[in-house]
């Protein structure tokens, strides 16, 4: 067989770390569904969390960065054994693809319902963008890619708070870096959770880094240079914090306790991800990288089954989240109708009352993780890599 057809080995501390952060971001949307505070406070508001709440919506910060850095990897894998030019056509049609999952099956998902009338960017959209704009950035050199892309995760930071009147300047920014509804767009309303700056800065970071993994490339300095970068970026993060001028739209404050200030100073913006939030997340994520290349139990074994498969464990575990609360709110007194969302679920004012404390939300979480979403992952996981001639599967 050529190199071009040999199915090349499977990084097992990438999938690993993958299926950590595709497991923490189930228990963040857990909470979504189930948590009774979700539908009175955001997690991070300093007045009325605890720490609980707090550092269980702080650790989900590190799924959609590190979700975004390791998709880019891939695309350097699957690369391996492609043109660059059959790389671009892929990549566009996988882009395209997500896409389409994400205004059809994910919203689906979410609400449980076909309502056309919204349209929300979310992750799949930003990520099925960045594979379209990695289809383009692959060609450019790569040093220069690494310098393309570090400027603007850097930099961009630099627009925020930039405003236009304008409805198709307005609309162009909030694409590219702004949380906000779209102006003009008739009887269809288009928010914008997920902006494409920095996240297609990202994917093309994830990207280079594969090469790291190439064939021939010293484990031992491998791990070396992904520790120096982690722990760089980590350091980084307190510094830049510390200073109190940059990097986040919202400066930490002093409180009237050390919790609060605590708080306030962990409190990092998402949409879009700062420059603080990716380093504070894609840091540590390196970090991990480094020290878990030899790292082998039966748990993580599970763990990186999951990381093999993201993509079908990130719908079905929508869907098998949103169906459990369907069944909770039947069994609560609210009816299982209540579940069949007109909005996002903790936007809605009906919905105030429902609900289970915090350790409720972990137990739900940790049952439907080892009952549910693991064995299906895994049946998944063995009929995908049993069946590689089936083209399709690379989709999900």
């Amino acid at each position: 067989m050529t190199a071009s057809t040999v199915a090349p080995k499977r990084i097992e501390s990438i999938d690993l770390l993958r299926g950590v952060v595709m497991i923490l971001m189930a228990l963040d949307h857990t909470r979504d569904y189930f948590h009774y505070d979700a539908f009175f406070f955001e997690p991070t508001d300093i007045e009325q969390t605890s720490i609980a709440l707090f550092v269980t919506r702080f650790i989900t910060h590190y799924c959609a960065p590190v979700f975004m850095l390791l998709a880019g990897t891939s695309a350097f894998f699957i690369g391996r054994r492609l043109e660059k030019k059959d790389l671009s056509i892929w990549l566009i049609k996988r882009g395209i693809w997500l896409i389409i999952v994400e205004f059809i099956i994910v919203k689906f998902a979410w609400y449980f319902q076909f309502d056309f009338g919204l349209i929300e960017l979310n992750v799949i959209w930003a990520l099925g963008v960045s594979m379209i704009t990695l289809a383009a950035f692959i060609r450019i050199p790569k040093k220069t890619l690494i310098v393309i892309c570090t400027l603007g995760i850097l930099g961009h930071n630099l627009v925020d708070g930039i405003q236009f009147e304008d409805a198709w300047a307005h609309n162009l920014m909030a694409v590219l870096h702004q949380f906000t509804p779209l102006k003009g767009t008739g009887e269809i309303d288009f928010w914008v959770y997920y902006p494409l700056i920095p996240w297609i800065f990202v994917m093309p970071l994830g990207y280079c880094m594969g090469s790291l993994y190439a064939s021939g490339f010293d484990a031992r300095q491998r791990r070396k240079l992904l520790m120096r970068i982690g722990v760089i970026m980590t350091v980084g993060f307190f510094a830049i914090r510390l200073l109190n001028f940059y990097g986040d739209p919202f400066p930490w404050t002093t409180q009237d306790t050390i919790l609060k200030t605590v708080f306030s100073f962990f409190k990092l913006n998402k949409y879009p991800p700062s420059l603080l939030y990716l380093l504070i997340t894609l840091g540590p994520a390196l970090i991990f990288l480094s020290v878990s290349e030899n790292w082998k139990t039966k748990v993580l074994d599970k763990v990186t089954v999951v990381g093999r498969v993201p993509m079908f464990y990130y719908i079905i575990h929508i869907f098998i989240i949103h169906m459990a609360a369907c069944v909770a709110a039947a069994l609560t007194g609210w009816g299982f109708e209540a579940m069949i969302l007109e909005g996002w679920v903790t936007e809605l004012d009906r919905l105030q009352g429902y609900g289970f404390n915090l350790w409720v939300v972990y137990l739900i979480w940790v049952a439907m993780t080892v009952l549910i979403l693991y064995p299906l992952s895994k049946v998944y996981h063995d009929y995908k890599f049993s069946n590689r001639d089936k083209w399709w599967l690379s989709y999900i």
